[in-house]
């Protein structure tokens, strides 16, 4: 019996094992399962509208004075008085003295022509009267008919005339030598090196100094062959009658951390191309930069002062302004379709800046109503699907089954997320469900 016992017990517990086995098996619950939704990725996109964009060209340059003159005397003296204006930065005013020579030589020269004068005119009255009288005594004499110039004595008349115009000139000579004792200046504008001081002696050829016109700084501007298709510039050709107007200029310098802009007018265009930069150089005036005027603050230009400008360009009608950022290496953009379905689309744009691309209507690849999208895309493929905000409003369109982001269930089993109950605890309560 024993025996017996022994070689069922484990047959029988095996078996057992198998019907719970099994039984654990069919009754376990079914594998939750879910659809993975398809991926829709979020961007911002505009619609294009055609309009007009002004250009403006960059470009940078040097300031430099219109009239630069060399201060030179035209007598020769002791200087015996400087202006506190004759000093490097001095402003002065057309016509003001900058500094006198000592004029004692030049009066005394004014009064011995002075005294020359007197005499001529004795002279030139004495012939007179001698002229009168010889034709008195040749008529006394019974001469008929018009005398002799020499009976008149013309040729002495003619002379002493002569010497009275002579010593004329001479006096007007001192006059004006003595005028120029007293260098004045010949414009409006401001000194750049001083040369002399008081008690120097200076010659006819002497340089007293330099000084600039303040009326109007020049700015001379470098322009590529690119940028120079789309500005008018005022370049003459010979005959013209009257010069076309240039366009405007917005000129910029920074001395330090101050900022200040004037405004000027491309005025003329050199005659030939730079041959090392193979650009062409136009001429930007500013008229009176070193008046303080309404509106304008920062400080006056500076001679030799690098500044930024901005030359007024043409005015491109019919065209789209792109932000940069929406074109891709190669001159691609992504058009996003009616269906929110991308594509890449070859443009060609015919203006470009640090943070705007402009394309033409016709002929850039575009066209009107087009919606493109603005955020970078690692790897667009055509036919993506994406869920595109247009210039801030996103559009009511029928997202695929599952939403983006979410993860519907599909067949579920009862499980403990089911509803069923769980275990009771000791003391009678219910155990909480799994959330």
């Amino acid at each position: 019996m024993k025996l017996i016992f022994r070689i069922l017990a484990p047959l029988i517990i095996v078996v057992l094992a198998g019907f719970l086995a099994n039984y654990f098996i069919e009754s376990k619950p079914e594998a939750r399962t879910f659809e993975t939704p398809p991926q829709v990725t979020k961007v911002e996109a505009t619609r294009l509208v055609p309009g007009s964009y002004q250009i403006f060209l960059e470009t940078q340059g040097a300031v430099r004075p219109r009239t630069t003159t060399n201060l030179i005397p035209e007598v020769s003296g002791r200087v015996v008085e400087v202006s506190p204006n004759f000093r490097e930065g001095g402003f002065f005013e057309e016509g003001e003295v900058l500094l006198k020579l000592d004029p004692v030589n030049y009066e005394t020269a004014v009064i011995v022509n002075e005294g020359a004068v007197a005499e001529a005119e004795r002279v030139l009255h004495e012939e007179k009267i001698r002229g009168e009288q010889a034709i008195e005594n040749w008529r006394r004499l019974g001469k008929t008919g018009e005398p002799s110039e020499f009976v008149s004595r013309k040729p002495q008349r003619l002379e002493a005339e002569a010497r009275l115009r002579a010593v004329e000139a001479q006096l007007e000579q001192a006059k004006r030598d003595l005028e120029r004792t007293e260098v004045k200046a010949p414009f409006a504008g401001r000194i750049i090196e001083q040369n002399v001081d008081v008690g120097q002696f200076v010659s006819s050829n002497t340089q007293l100094g330099r000084a600039f016109s303040t009326d109007v700084m020049e700015v001379r501007l470098p322009l590529t062959n690119r940028q120079l298709e789309f500005v008018d510039l005022p370049d003459e050709f010979r005959g013209d009658a009257a010069p076309v107007a240039g366009p405007e200029v917005a000129i910029s310098g920074r001395l330090g951390q101050n900022l200040s802009q004037w405004t000027g007018r491309i005025v003329r265009v050199d005659s030939s191309i730079d041959e090392f930069s193979r650009q062409l150089f136009v001429v930007a005036e500013v008229e009176d930069p070193y008046r303080r005027k309404e509106g304008r603050t920062g400080f006056p230009l500076k001679i030799g002062m690098f500044v930024d400008a901005l030359v007024k360009g043409k005015n491109l009608e019919s065209v789209f302004v792109v932000p940069r950022k929406a074109v891709r290496v190669g001159g691609e953009v992504i058009v996003i379709g009616e269906d929110n379905r991308i594509r890449r689309q070859e443009v060609f744009p015919i203006w470009s800046e640090e943070d705007k691309v402009v394309i033409p209507e016709s002929g850039g690849g575009l066209k009107s109503g087009d919606v493109i999208c603005l955020t970078p895309l690692a790897y667009p493929a055509n036919g993506a699907l994406v869920l595109p905000t247009i210039d801030g409003v996103t559009p009511e369109i029928e997202i695929p089954a599952g939403g983006p982001g979410s993860m519907p269930f599909s067949k579920g089993g009862k499980g403990k997320e089911g509803g069923g109950k769980g275990k009771k605890e000791k003391g009678g309560a219910e155990a909480p469900q799994d959330s």
